[in-house]
C-alpha cells in the first residue's frame, strides 16, 4: 500500500512544472532578431528559474547554429512545415515545463527587468489572466497596437490616425490606459502576443491558441477566451520591452498583412459573433476600402511632393488590395497562395511557405 502511495505522489511530482517560466519565441527568417532577443532575456531576468524554447517556422534560416553559437542553453525546434504562429506556439508549450508562459515576438528587446515585473503582477494581482508589456518603437515611442479593445465593425470601419488623435479616450479603441500617468497595472481588453504571459492553467484552461488563426488576431482571441472564464487581462506600463515590429511578415508578398489582418479579424468576429456579424464586417471594410481608395487617388494625383506621392501610391495599393478582398475573399486570397508558390520556387521556400494561408 506503501509502494502504491509513492508511486502516486512520485507521478504526480513529475506532473507538476519544475519551472517558474517557459519563454516560448517562435522565429519565421528572423534569426538575428531571436539572438538579441535571447541575449536580452538572459541580460535582464534574475530571480527566476526559466527556460527558452524557440520554434522555427520552417524558414531554414540558421537560426539552429545561431542558438547553437550564443545560447546553447536553449531549446530549439525545428518545425518542418510553416505552422503558423498560434499553432506554433502550441506545439512549443508541449515541450514546455514553466508554471507560466510568456509567448515572445523573436523580434523585440527585453529592457530592465521587464519580464520579472509581468511575473510578478501575474502571480500577485487577484484575478489576472494574462498580462503584457508597454511595447516601444525603436526610437522609444509607445508602440500603441500593444493594447486595444476587441473588434467591432464600428472601431474597424473607423479605424484611422486621424479619429484616433480627435478622440484619443474613446472606448472605440481600448487605449485610454496610455493617458495615465501612473505606472500601475490597468485593465484592458486586449494584449498584443508580441509579449503576452499567462499561467499555465489559465492558458490550457481556455484551449491555448485557435489554430483557426495562421497569422493575427490569435492574440486578441486568447485574450477574449481568458475574459470569458472570469479573468482580467492586464497592461503593466513598468514592463517595457523594444519591438521593432513586422519584420517576418515583411518578408511576405506585397500587402500580404494587411489582407491577412482583415481575414483574421473576420475570423474573430465570425467566431464570437456569428457569420451574419462577420458578413457585416466584410461589408464595412469594403465601403471604408471604396472611399479611403478615392481619397487617396484624389491625394495622389494633387501631392507634388515626390514623397507624399510615393506614400499615398503605397497606401493606395494597400486599400486597394483590401477592396479587392472584400468583393472577391476567395479568389483574393488564392492569389496570394499562388504568389507564395512562386517565392518557393524561387529560393527553396526559405522566404515563404506555400501553407501560409491556412484555410481560406
Amino acid at each position: 500500500m506503501q509502494n502504491a502511495e509513492h508511486d502516486t505522489d512520485k507521478r504526480v511530482a513529475l506532473s507538476q512544472p519544475s519551472l517558474d517560466l517557459s519563454i516560448i519565441v517562435v522565429n519565421w527568417n528572423s534569426a538575428e532578431f531571436v539572438r538579441r532577443c535571447v541575449d536580452s532575456i538572459r541580460a535582464q531576468t534574475t530571480g527566476l528559474t526559466y527556460e527558452i524554447i524557440v520554434a522555427d517556422n520552417a524558414s531554414f534560416d540558421g537560426c539552429d547554429r545561431v542558438l547553437q553559437e550564443h545560447a546553447p542553453y536553449a531549446t530549439y525546434i525545428q518545425c518542418e512545415k510553416n505552422l503558423g504562429f498560434a499553432k506554433a506556439n502550441n506545439h512549443a508549450f508541449q515541450r514546455s515545463r514553466g508554471a507560466s508562459i510568456l509567448f515572445l515576438n523573436p523580434d523585440t528587446e527585453i529592457l530592465g527587468p521587464a519580464i520579472c515585473l509581468l511575473y510578478r503582477v501575474l502571480q500577485e494581482l487577484p484575478g489576472a489572466g494574462a498580462v503584457g508589456a508597454r511595447l516601444l518603437n525603436r526610437d522609444a515611442s509607445i508602440q500603441t497596437s500593444c493594447i486595444q479593445s476587441f473588434p467591432t465593425i464600428l472601431n474597424q470601419a473607423l479605424d484611422c490616425e486621424y479619429f484616433r488623435k480627435q478622440w484619443p479616450k474613446s472606448a472605440l479603441w481600448g487605449t485610454r490606459a496610455f493617458l495615465n500617468d501612473h505606472l500601475r497595472p490597468q485593465e484592458v481588453q486586449a494584449i498584443s502576443g508580441a509579449c503576452l504571459m499567462l499561467k499555465r492553467e489559465t492558458f490550457e484552461r481556455v484551449g491555448a491558441f485557435n489554430e483557426d488563426y495562421f497569422m493575427y488576431s490569435e492574440d486578441i482571441d486568447l485574450c477574449y477566451k481568458v475574459q470569458r472564464v472570469g479573468y482580467k487581462n492586464y497592461y503593466v506600463p513598468e514592463a517595457e520591452v523594444i519591438h521593432f515590429g513586422g519584420n517576418s511578415s515583411k518578408q511576405a508578398p506585397s500587402n500580404f498583412s494587411s489582407v491577412m489582418m482583415r481575414e483574421s479579424t473576420m475570423r474573430f468576429l465570425r467566431n464570437t459573433r456569428g457569420d451574419l456579424y462577420g458578413m457585416g464586417y466584410r461589408l464595412a471594410m469594403l465601403v471604408s476600402a471604396v472611399c479611403r481608395v478615392g481619397l487617396l487617388s484624389i491625394s495622389w494625383l494633387t501631392r507634388w511632393s515626390h514623397v507624399r506621392r510615393r506614400l499615398a501610391r503605397a497606401s493606395l495599393r494597400k486599400w486597394l488590395a483590401i477592396l479587392r478582398w472584400s468583393v472577391k475573399r476567395a479568389d483574393s486570397l488564392n492569389s496570394y497562395l499562388a504568389v507564395g508558390r512562386a517565392f518557393d520556387a524561387e529560393d527553396g521556400g526559405k522566404t515563404w511557405n506555400s501553407n501560409c494561408l491556412g484555410e481560406a
